[in-house]
């Protein structure tokens, strides 16, 4: 173990890795690159198009997403204005690239009117080129925003897959998470969706809130399986610097790890396949991409998205805390035409930050890691790249043999992906990581 490298030891829920390196690990870049020098040299025939919306209606006490509440309609209408004038200079310096898989997160996209949801589908195709009802299209909603009007517009525009966040069935474990909701309004929600007739519901759903119980966390499960979703993403609970949370933290992991345990039981039971330590489906309804999160490509348009490309990872400036957040919207939306074709913030991956980009998006997922793909693509074995760590992982029992050229990790692993994903942070994204000054 490298200095600053937090140990397996410390705990099965260090962090999330859904994207490394982590924007914490973002710097100003300097020179700026534009943006048509950064995606020069990409292959575009296989994107990500990504549409982030900074808003939601409420601040949950978990949440640390990029995002505000309580936005005006003037700013909305200001913040798509300069979503649009990135998108021309995204298209600019692309020169006609291929989309073959698209997202609107947030925040909470259907924060916005179904007029002002029509007015982002529009300009999006309309300048990206990108055809959303000819790719899988995936959007975020709420309860209390999945409105017949805004389903509708969703639905029309191609959506095939809606998530929402449920969190809990019960009231009181919502509003013990600070979401405060009413059960009947979570489950009129879930009619409006499945009326509507999307191709795939996911619901997502948290353990480890103030309260809950074995008995409760089951209640909750059996609720969101009779709506047969089918996705379910099962979130642990974290408590986070600068979130509403953050300040009551405590040393719950075995409770977490217990209820965690009980709910992938109970749905592999119910004939749910686990995809990821978060993630539950339906077998035969995953829908087929042609993109790969290890090697494609991911545009990003507003002001909280990432863009990848092979060598370069890029943003705008992140925050967490409501008032840096709310700054940085407002300065994006007054930004000018010119500004957009520059990358500002990001972070240059070395040949040894793919590769271990390659294994961080590989092997938290029950697939794990294709060898021959990782050969195919670095010319050299990950079991040599990495054979240090992979030793300590089979040590623990966290690491199965490699079974068809396939290197997967155990149940148990799985069950630990939230301590292996940072522990495989490289030393120099640790150190900057490090160094942010949280805001």
């Amino acid at each position: 173990m490298t200095a600053g490298q937090p140990g397996l030891e410390a705990g099965p829920y260090q962090g999330y890795v859904y994207a490394y390196p982590h924007k914490t690990a973002y710097r100003p870049l300097d020179p700026r690159p534009t943006l048509r020098q950064v995606w020069a040299r990409e292959p575009k025939g296989s994107l990500f198009l990504y549409l982030h919306i900074p808003f939601c209606e409420m601040r949950c006490g978990f949440c640390n997403l990029f995002t505000r509440t309580g936005a005006p309609e003037e700013l909305v209408t200001a913040y798509l204005d300069a979503l649009e004038r990135q998108a021309r200079a995204v298209r600019d310096a692309l020169d006609g690239p291929e989309f073959v898989l698209a997202a609107v997160g947030g925040g909470t996209p259907t924060y916005l009117s179904a007029a002002e949801l029509t007015r982002l589908f529009d300009l999006t195709e309309r300048i990206t080129g990108a055809d959303l009802r000819a790719v899988p299209l995936s959007v975020e909603t709420s309860p209390a925003t999945a409105t017949a009007d805004r389903l509708a517009v969703l639905a029309e525009r191609g959506t095939t897959r809606i998530s929402i966040g449920v969190q809990s069935f019960l009231d009181a474990e919502a509003r013990a998470a600070v979401r405060p909701q009413r059960r009947a309004e979570v489950e009129a929600a879930l009619g409006r969706i499945r009326d509507t007739g999307f191709k795939a519901l996911n619901i997502d759903l948290i353990y480890g809130i103030d309260g809950q119980t074995e008995e409760t966390w089951r209640h909750s499960l059996d609720a969101a399986l009779a709506w047969r979703p089918e996705e379910i993403y099962l979130y642990p609970l974290y408590v986070r610097p600068l979130t509403g949370l953050g300040r009551r933290a405590r040393d719950w992991d075995d409770h977490r790890l217990g209820l965690y345990r009980q709910g992938r039981d109970h749905l592999l039971a119910a004939g749910y396949e686990q995809v990821s330590m978060r993630m539950f489906q339906l077998p035969g309804s995953g829908g087929l991409t042609e993109y790969s999160c290890q090697s494609d490509g991911m545009v990003g348009l507003g002001c909280g998205a990432r863009s990848y490309t092979e060598g370069l990872h890029y943003s705008h400036e992140y925050a967490v805390a409501a008032r840096q957040v709310r700054g940085i919207i407002d300065d994006y939306v007054r930004l000018p035409a010119e500004e957009f074709a520059f990358a500002n913030v990001g972070f240059h991956l070395d040949e040894a930050e793919r590769r271990r980009r390659h294994l961080l998006q590989s092997l938290p997922r029950t697939e794990g890691l294709d060898l021959d793909a990782y050969r195919g693509r670095f010319g050299t074995e990950a079991t040599a790249d990495f054979s240090g760590e992979l030793e300590v992982l089979a040590g623990r029992g966290w690491l199965g043999d490699p079974e068809g050229r396939r290197l997967r990790l155990t149940p148990e692993g799985l069950a630990h992906s939230d301590a292996i994903g940072p522990w495989l942070f490289s030393a120099p994204v640790r150190a900057l990581m490090s160094e942010y000054e949280q805001r």
